[in-house]
């Protein structure tokens, strides 16, 4: 199925955008390895694997396989078709957990193994503080390699509340091997793990370009959603205000 939905999916990808990349040999031919990206768009996990000669393992939230209907089975299907595994988000460390298990099965079967260490895509195009408990522990628990992968311009070509993609050349860099072999059996040291995923982060960000910002997308995406909040209901005590002003202006001239 999977080879399948690269030929109808993958192809078509590769002729509309005609994605240019860098690095690919630094991606083995076979054997285990860890791909840690950069997200910056909802295609991220299409474009990468479009590119790769090897198939690509993602996670990804359980709703999208669990959908009822016939839209909800079509959905599944095609995540699963892409390389899609589905993980119960509901609660955050069990999340985690089911996250680092299927990790580790891909990467024991000797495949490629796709996360996204910022663990959201970005909500403003740059970089932000990669999260220690997938990456790193995965990392460890296998000792596969980790490969740093600069996804550029894809945010451009969907804008979220965009339906229509734009169709312009999004880029892809992938970086050497990093090897963390020297970190063996530590993996219940949080500060190691901090350290092993703050290396990759700087390798990402050196392909990438993008500007650093050192606290976690989730958490960015909360202030900009209070921001916004705040915004709107200043908009309304203002237009209050103004319509308040308006009926005693209008009561004085009676």
């Amino acid at each position: 199925m999977y080879g399948a939905m690269k030929v109808s999916v993958g192809v078509p990808l590769k002729v509309a955008f005609r994605p240019w990349v860098e690095g690919l040999e630094n991606v083995p031919a076979d054997g285990p390895a860890i791909l840690a990206s950069n997200h910056l768009s909802f295609s991220d996990s299409f474009f990468l694997p479009a590119v790769l000669d090897r198939k690509v393992t993602f996670i990804a939230k359980a709703e999208y396989f669990t959908t009822p209907g016939l839209k909800g089975r079509m959905t599944a299907a095609f995540f699963k078709g892409v390389g899609q595994l589905p993980v119960d988000r509901s609660g955050a460390r069990g999340a985690g957990e089911a996250a680092i298990k299927s990790g580790v099965d891909v990467l024991e079967r000797g495949e490629l193994f796709g996360i996204y260490p910022e663990g959201t895509r970005s909500p403003d195009g740059r970089l932000y503080r990669g999260k220690p408990g997938g990456l790193a522990r995965v990392a460890l628990a296998t000792g596969a390699p980790v490969i740093p992968v600069a996804m550029i311009d894809t945010e451009k070509i969907q804008p979220p509340g965009k339906v229509m993609p734009k169709l312009m050349r999004p880029g892809i860099r992938i970086g050497k091997p990093l090897d963390f072999s020297r970190y063996q059996g530590m993996e219940h040291d949080r500060f190691v793990l901090r350290a092993l995923t703050d290396e990759v982060m700087y390798e990402i960000m050196k392909l990438s370009g993008q500007e650093y910002v050192d606290i976690y997308a989730s958490a960015a995406k909360r202030r900009i959603a209070e921001e916004a909040k705040a915004e709107k209901q200043a908009e309304k005590q203002a237009q209050k205000a103004q319509e308040k002003a308006l009926e005693k202006g209008r009561s004085g001239t009676k």
